[in-house]
């Protein structure tokens, strides 16, 4: 074989020989620029992983910090306990005096009552011997300056009693009613109705709301 076919064969050897390195050479790149690639989409999603596990165990802490507040909210220090036991005694101890007001008031009201109906009762009886006085009178009689003296003061002194709450209880002409009326006589007469008051014997009064003396009377029927 000539030298010049012989060296040409040689050179093409050698090309081709170096044509395959540079193919591996260019495939080993892209298996390893792949692979780095890969590896750099693996950290990726694996740092997204951890932010996400990051914010979620900060939105649990935040949770844990907002439950343990909320738990510390609701217990009450000692001072404030102590002021809440002070105001609600000292609220019971207002109630209770206020009641206690009322109950004295009402109690000093009624004793009043008593003692002024007790009074008042023992002046009827004046009442009664002016009226009985004056109606044994005849009309000469009323005319002399005494008789109209007396007449004076005994309307004066009903007059006083009805200034204090005090007046007489209405019975002749009347239905008998057992709170303001008492009965002392019984008579059948057709000029009167059922159960009609025929008679007043003695006058009866009251004091504000309460009797002081029952009418004594005469129930027709």
């Amino acid at each position: 074989m000539p030298e010049d076919i012989k060296k040409e064969a040689i050179d093409n050897e050698t090309a081709e020989n170096k044509a395959e390195e540079i193919e591996i050479e260019g495939a080993d790149e892209e298996s390893t620029q792949a692979a780095e690639e890969a590896k750099d989409t693996d950290m990726n999603e694996t740092e997204s992983d951890d932010d996400a596990l990051a914010d979620a165990d900060a939105k649990a802490d935040d949770k844990s910090d907002e439950k343990k507040g909320l738990f510390k909210k609701k217990k009450k220090d000692k001072k404030d306990e102590q002021i809440e036991e002070l105001t609600d005694r000292l609220k019971r101890q207002m109630a209770e005096f206020d009641n206690f007001r009322k109950r004295t008031e009402k109690e000093k009201a009624a004793m009043f009552e008593v003692g002024a109906k007790s009074v008042i009762e023992k002046m009827l009886p004046v009442i009664d011997n002016f009226e009985r006085g004056l109606a044994t009178l005849s009309d000469e009689e009323k005319e002399q300056p005494f008789a109209q003296g007396m007449d004076k003061i005994y309307k004066q002194f009903v007059a006083s009693l009805e200034e204090l709450g005090v007046k007489a209880i209405e019975a002749e002409g009347n239905e008998f009613d057992p709170n303001f009326h008492n009965a002392v006589m019984h008579v059948e007469d057709e000029n009167f109705g059922e159960n009609e008051v025929a008679e007043e014997f003695q006058k009866g009064y009251m004091y504000r709301d309460s009797v002081v003396r029952h009418s004594m009377v005469k129930v027709a029927n």
